[in-house]
């Protein structure tokens, strides 16, 4: 079996997220899974947890050789699309040190723009377009078998002459439970950390695909951009999958905390009660927070005391915008109602809200942005999440930008697309007006004396308390990211 080494490079994180390490489910799910077929002997080399260079990577690769390199992520938490730049410089590095390994790429930047990655980045071999397990197994099997011809492989593009060849259009894996549980055995678990206080950390990735399809939504850049229809199709693991995999996280890793990043974890009622309970049957103690849509929280209520009681301490809605028309115009199919009586119910049940908002969106003003701030002032989540509108490839959004010649994909500083950095002007701002806009409105929300007395004198979890506590000391950061161009991912 070929030696697959999943490389994650020494990056940092948000600067409003403080210390923020975890385990990359994509190396995760697609090494259990090589595991599991035994096509692989797959290893994970975490140089963030680890606290190495990118000279210890070099040094690491020279050692271990291996066949096969995966680089990738599906999560934007870890540090938004700036990842992309260190995985570009690690796929430089191991070509360097180790000319006979192949480096495959999958995920987030890399699947909607599979062409370009193969033509621009010459010490790239592969991408693995859309989900990655079954076309990485059938890469694995051909890199044993000569004379293959890996443009035949689905989901999968390589380099023939020097040109960018696709196989055909993979499908999406229907039932999702038919995966093994992440190789988190591979992972130093006792590294990560969230928040700088949320030690004993990990991350749960337990649904693909978002019922939503908003036209801003990072999740685009990940599927197939032959079949956009992939992207919506929404599949989640069942109640017992996920109870099973808190289950192991808890009793054989230690893991207390975890936060849920699916975009929208509670589409189905059903399956949230389910996991609830089982966690309750099974006593198993967690703290766990998740991400949904106003829509589906609002329709929720009943359920959120057994939330609580199962160990929800803190809730995230997506906002984004300040009116049902706005709402309408960026494709979030939720309403001002929805997003308000999620926050009022979550606190009713002492659960702490995080809230997110953009600007920068293209008919953006000042009047307006300011209008946004007031409206979140007025709703008043715990947290207020802010995030520059950053183009994602593959959706609707970044479509039009290039269209309309706003955006030239050729002259992207990578670096800096962490979503803390405004990338993009609008019709009536500059870049830097953005960014002067997005500091002044993180300012101004955290300055309210009202607010930080309520959060903190309130019944909350000191795991909710101590988030709030590093988001606030970031927030210079943020201001430095915003209008300065400092660099924290």
């Amino acid at each position: 079996m070929k030696k697959v080494l999943f490389i994650m490079p020494p990056i940092g994180g948000w600067a409003t997220h403080g210390v923020n390490k975890a385990a990359n489910q994509y190396y995760a799910q697609l090494a259990a899974y090589i595991r599991e077929k035994e096509v692989g002997q797959p290893a994970v080399l975490d140089a963030r947890a680890l606290d190495l260079s990118y000279d210890d990577i070099r040094d690491k690769v020279r050692e271990m050789r291996p066949d096969l390199v995966v680089l990738g992520d599906i999560l934007h938490s870890t540090g938004g699309l700036a990842v992309i730049w260190h995985f570009n410089k690690t796929a430089q590095i191991v070509k360097d040190v180790s000319p006979a390994t192949r480096v495959a790429v999958g995920g987030l930047w890399y699947s909607a723009l599979y062409k370009e990655t193969i033509e621009q980045y010459p010490a790239i071999d592969f991408v693995l377009i859309g989900e990655g397990e079954l076309t990485l197994e059938e890469l694995c099997r051909a890199l044993t078998a000569p004379g293959t011809d890996f443009s035949k492989i689905p989901g999968l593009a390589c380099r023939q002459n020097g040109l960018a060849v696709a196989g055909p259009h993979r499908e999406l894996i229907k039932d999702i439970d038919v995966l093994p549980l992440p190789a988190y055995d591979l992972f130093p678990m006792d590294r990560y950390v969230n928040h700088t206080y949320w030690t004993h950390f990990c991350e749960l990735f337990t649904s693909r695909g978002c019922p939503g399809g908003c036209s801003f939504c990072y999740e685009w850049s990940q599927y197939d951009p032959r079949s956009p229809k992939d992207f919506v199709s929404w599949r989640s693991h069942s109640a017992g999958r996920i109870v099973q995999e808190i289950e192991v996280l808890t009793e054989k890793f230690g893991v207390k905390t975890v936060v849920f990043q699916d975009d929208a974890f509670n589409v189905n009622s059903d399956m949230v009660e389910g996991v609830c309970r089982g966690i309750l049957n099974k006593g198993i103690r967690l703290n766990w927070v998740i991400l949904g849509r106003a829509d589906d929280w609002a329709r929720q209520e009943a359920l959120v005391p057994l939330m609580k009681e199962a160990g929800l301490f803190m809730g995230l809605v997506g906002v984004e915008v300040g009116d049902d028309a706005d709402l309408s115009r960026i494709g979030k199919g939720v309403t001002v109602a929805q997003i308000k009586k999620t926050i009022d119910t979550l606190r009713k049940n002492d659960v702490a809200t995080v809230g997110t908002f953009m600007i920068g969106f293209e008919d953006d003003d000042e009047e307006k942005i300011k209008r946004r701030f007031h409206f979140a002032d007025e709703v008043d989540p715990d947290v207020f999440a802010l995030q520059f509108v950053t183009p994602v490839p593959g959706s609707p959004l970044w479509k039009k930008l290039v269209k309309e010649h706003v955006l030239d994909p050729a002259k992207i500083d990578l670096i800096t697309w962490d979503f803390q950095h405004p990338v993009v002007p609008t019709k009536h701002l500059s870049i830097e007006e953005v960014g002067r806009l997005g500091s002044w409105c993180m300012r101004e929300f955290f300055s309210r004396p009202h607010r930080i007395h309520r959060i903190m004198g309130g019944r909350y979890s000191d795991l909710a308390k101590l988030c709030i506590k590093d988001f606030m000391a970031n927030i210079s950061k943020f201001e430095a990211a915003a209008t300065k161009g400092d660099l924290y991912v």
